[in-house]
């Protein structure tokens, strides 16, 4: 039986901080197993939540520098997590930061410079999982479907749940996954009208009432009558939908924003064959969100561990980190569109 153990990091869209986490890896027979030895989730200091949260207006002679900076703290992090838990990974891998996400432009950019990671931590390191399905004409996104197949295989649906939210299932024996909503990245940015860093539980969201007439905005977006593949990124927000959330009280518009959330979740899904739906991401932890998800889908919704729950994508970069190394296939073009599918990843070593 072969064993790898790997540090996977994450650090998603809606700000909430870098999920950190130390994987055992087992190969058996063509199967893989794995077991979340130790995790965490890092909070950002305001100053980087500030610059994070800023880049995308940034220069781009400011990103480089950025890039560089945020790398060495990426590394410095994973240093201290692994003398903390006296840790010697075979290697890390990175998704880095998204700044921007244009696949219909040949470009995405998740920031987070390996070189200056590897040197910080004194690992191997792995990043920029994107770029190569972009280059060949994919979407670059989602990227975590390859462990939904062969991590979660017990499961017929996986759904993520975190500042964007996505589907993903197997049809005819190829995995089919897709960006279907803003999600966190709108809630938190709703909460945070209300003094809040996110709704616990939906509580805010649950003391509001729908507006028919927003939901209704909300979904007549183009985007959701495209066809995958298909992805989002932090421009859909800034560009759409945060320009509709005015005018209401903050409950109100969170109430709306969680029915959009699980009306675009459960349409989808009600095409598929009945079934166990795997739900995850800072969203699944959202109460009256996996309610009204619930009550929406006739699908039986499976909220895992909280582990699961909160560091699922790290443990999932850590899983294509592996198949890095081992030089197989770890995007998917079934998923992303791209021409053919790819054994993506920078390689860097201290």
């Amino acid at each position: 039986m072969k064993e790898t153990t790997a540090i996977g990091l994450m650090s998603g869209s809606s700000l909430d901080g870098l999920d950190i986490a130390l994987v055992r890896f087992q190969e058996e027979d063509g199967k893989y197993h794995f077991q979340i030895l130790q995790a965490e989730t890092l909070p950002y200091p305001e100053y980087w939540t500030k610059q994070l949260s800023e880049a995308f207006h940034k220069q781009p002679e400011d990103l480089v520098q950025l890039d560089k900076d945020y790398g060495k703290c990426l590394g410095e992090q994973v240093l201290a997590f692994a003398k903390k838990h006296n840790a010697t990974p075979d290697f890390v891998a990175s998704h880095g930061h998204t700044i921007f996400h244009r696949p219909e432009e040949h470009y995405t950019l998740q920031i987070g410079d390996g070189q200056e990671l590897a040197k910080a931590c004194g690992f191997t390191v792995i990043n920029d999982f994107r770029s190569e399905d972009v280059s060949k004409g994919g979407q670059g996104a989602p990227l975590v479907p390859i462990g939904d197949k062969l991590l979660f295989g017990d499961y017929e649906i996986c759904i993520n749940i975190g500042g964007i939210a996505n589907l993903s299932y197997d049809e005819d024996g190829r995995r089919i996954a897709y960006d279907l909503c803003i999600a966190n990245q709108a809630l938190n940015y709703l909460a945070n009208m209300n003094g809040l860093n996110y709704d616990r539980d939906g509580e805010l969201a649950r003391s509001g009432q729908m507006d028919i007439t927003l939901l209704k905005q909300l979904n007549r977006h183009p985007f959701y009558g495209q066809f995958p593949p298909k992805s989002l990124g932090r421009e859909f927000f800034e560009a759409n939908q945060k320009e509709l959330l005015k005018g209401l009280s903050v409950p109100d518009m969170l109430a709306t924003f969680v029915e959009h959330i699980a009306l675009q979740i459960a349409l989808p899904i009600s095409f598929l064959p009945k079934g166990k739906i795997l739900c995850t991401g800072g969203g699944a932890r959202n109460k009256y969100l996996i309610e009204r998800l619930q009550a929406r889908t006739k699908h039986e919704v499976v909220v895992p561990e909280k582990q699961i729950i909160d560091y699922k994508e790290a443990l999932v970069f850590a899983f294509l980190g592996l198949l890095r190394m081992e030089g197989k296939t770890n995007v998917l073009a079934s998923v992303t569109g791209a021409e053919s599918d790819s054994c993506s990843g920078r390689i860097w070593r201290p």
